[in-house]
């Protein structure tokens, strides 16, 4: 499970800062044009820190212990996990008892973290080209071309939303596919096969867990 989140998530720890231009085009929106570019250079600025951090710790040569350590805090306050994680429980969530919906995030959490650190020694010399800022519905969305030595290049896309009064990654399109979509119709499909019990798929979690552990 979570395999495109790995994926995806993966390629925010390549992430390298890059200069963004600015689209002020906002009027779906109500904003001005003053008011769209001060959002959107919000959005460059949390990305090219974001960018600076990560590169840092994947291109260190620490330990896996020692880069799990560093991502973690920086996946838990830059990554809206809890966000992408109702999302791709979809209409389940509502069905959840409040512990069941606990115990899912956790769970959540845990396997992706577990993804991602488990193969951060796998990306090195990695470097990104970033196109132009644009708005959606409110959330800032950058495009990046992600190149690794040895590999077709990734187009990349990052949703960020400042909901929550800071700005947190909520979803990544990887190659026009969306990371909480993708994940969505996975647990959609597993829930199908499984008398559609969400205890059923937080049991799958929690050994997918205990078998990483």
């Amino acid at each position: 499970m979570l395999k495109t989140i790995t994926r995806a998530v993966l390629a925010l720890t390549a992430a390298v800062p890059a200069a963004l231009a600015v689209n002020a085009v906002l009027a779906p929106l109500g904003l001005s044009p003053v008011a769209a570019a001060y959002a959107q250079a919000g959005d460059a600025a949390f990305l090219q820190s974001l960018g600076n951090r990560l590169t840092a710790i994947v291109n260190s040569t620490g330990s896996t212990a020692e880069k799990r350590a560093q991502v973690l805090p920086i996946l838990t306050h830059d990554v809206d996990v809890d966000a992408i994680g109702r999302f791709c429980l979809g209409r389940f969530w509502r069905f959840a008892t409040p512990a069941q919906q606990e115990q899912y995030l956790t769970l959540f959490h845990q396997v992706l973290v577990n993804s991602i650190t488990g193969k951060l020694g796998d990306y090195r010399g990695v470097s990104i080209s970033v196109g132009q800022a644009t708005s959606e519905n409110g959330d800032g969305l950058v495009p990046t071309v992600i190149d690794r030595p040895g590999q077709a290049p990734v187009n990349v896309q990052w949703k960020i939303s400042n909901a929550s009064g800071a700005p947190k990654v909520i979803d990544i399109v990887a190659e026009g596919v969306s990371l909480s979509i993708n994940e969505r119709d996975d647990y959609a499909s597993y829930l199908a096969h499984h008398g559609n019990s969400v205890q059923a798929l937080i049991d799958a979690l929690t050994r997918q867990v205990s078998h990483a552990s």
